[in-house]
């Protein structure tokens, strides 16, 4: 069966997640599944950051005790990494940088980092599953996944078809597995860059709203790896006299991978 651009799967009941959808999908004749979800959309500093997962008929059921990322303690989340990545077919992460966002805005920017997740997995799926009810990885403007990438690592003219599901990264094993790679990743690029930037405890809260980081940014104004064209406390829009700091490049600014 030929797949359709967008399409919707159907919830299920299940407590924890599992492969039942993958599984109907891969009857359907989707044979290469990409569970795909992101972390950082929400926070202040630094990149958002998308993880992609891709499973076929030959990968069984995932490692037990994988969940949203948001259920696991930090310990667990980092423990579960190296068995979900012998689980997967393939695996990445994608990184768009708080510079890119405030280039071209948090939606744009969650499908470059989609972009290279898929790039760096370097197969195309049959179909990916997207955690919520909007299909984010799919240009408004029809342009292809990998025709978008302006990195030179791109290659081929298609957007993989997109099916959405809500609560997805806690009914799908495969997206469930997605958030712990991209929230471990995320997590351990903002803990790098908190030594450099002790007065927002990155370290901590990873970049959101905390009230430590909205304190400091009260107090000492935005770095570098803010995200400068959001309503920062106590800053400007980006050129409007928000503080740098001197703060240099990284490898968070590069949107690294």
């Amino acid at each position: 069966m030929a797949p359709t651009p967008t399409r919707r799967a159907r919830p299920t009941g299940s407590r924890k997640p599992s492969l039942r959808v993958e599984r109907a999908l891969q009857r359907d004749g989707h044979r290469v599944l990409a569970g795909m979800d992101e972390v950082g959309r929400g926070a202040l500093a630094g990149p958002v950051s998308v993880g992609v997962v891709l499973i076929d008929e030959t990968c069984r059921s995932a490692p037990a005790g994988v969940k949203d990322s948001k259920l696991l303690t930090p310990g667990a989340r980092v423990s579960m990494v190296p068995k979900i990545r012998r689980w997967a077919m393939a695996y990445a992460v994608g990184h768009a940088s708080a510079a890119e966002i405030d280039d071209i805005g948090i939606m744009a920017a969650l499908r470059l980092a989609g972009c290279r997740a898929l790039t760096a997995v370097g197969v195309v799926p049959d179909l990916v599953i997207l955690d919520g009810n909007h299909d984010w990885l799919t240009a408004p403007e029809e342009v292809g996944l990998f025709a978008f990438a302006d990195d030179g690592a791109a290659s081929g003219p298609q957007t993989p078809p997109v099916t959405t599901m809500i609560k997805a990264d806690m009914k799908c094993s495969s997206v469930a597995a997605a958030s712990v790679l991209a929230k471990v990743e995320r997590d351990a690029l903002m803990m790098a860059a908190a030594p450099d930037h002790p007065a927002y405890r990155w370290e901590e809260n990873k970049g959101y709203a905390a009230p430590e980081h909205l304190a400091a940014l009260e107090a000492h104004g935005a770095s570098a790896l803010h995200r400068r064209s959001w309503r920062l406390p106590g800053v400007g829009l980006q050129g409007d006299g928000g503080h740098d700091g001197g703060v240099q490049p990284s490898r968070l600014e590069m949107g690294a991978r």
